[in-house]
């Protein structure tokens, strides 16, 4: 193996490792009571979260909006995301997640868990990676004394 294939496979390793970090801030944004100043620190200027039943947020002023509603609506979270499948393509990168997590909402105190699967697009900037379009997908939520499988 010559030094450019070996340079190569590092900066690849390293961008991988980069955007499960951004992956953790981001969590750990959502975990800080869905921080709205913190989370656009992540996404590029004309980044997208989309998710849905909660909404699609385009430009750092929109989802810091949409931060500020979940700050309304989500009393506790704690994020926890699983088995990531991170691709790089030079300054640009995508990433599928899964997510599972407790929730507990204001409206009744309910509490709830929740599984999704996150489709992310990432660039990179200014040699830092930043989320582009995050997209959120429900694939099950259920009361926390219930189990998913009594859904019908």
């Amino acid at each position: 193996m010559d030094t450019t294939e070996l340079e190569q496979r590092l900066t690849r390793m390293e961008d991988i490792e980069a955007i499960k970090q951004l992956k953790a801030e981001y969590c750990d944004i959502c975990d800080d009571d869905h921080n709205p100043d913190r989370i656009t620190t992540i996404f590029a200027e004309d980044g997208i979260w989309e998710g849905a039943g909660f909404g699609k947020a385009q430009g750092h002023a929109a989802i810091r909006e949409l931060f500020k509603k979940f700050q309304t609506l989500i009393s506790f979270s704690q994020h926890q995301v699983l088995n990531p499948v991170i691709k790089i393509d030079g300054d640009r990168a995508t990433g599928i997640w899964y997510f599972f997590g407790p929730f507990t909402f204001y409206k009744n105190n309910q509490a709830k868990w929740l599984a999704a699967r996150y489709q992310d697009d990432y660039v990179k900037l200014n040699g830092e990676w930043k989320i582009q379009h995050l997209r959120a997908r429900g694939r099950m939520t259920t009361d926390y004394e219930k189990s998913w499988a009594d859904k019908a």
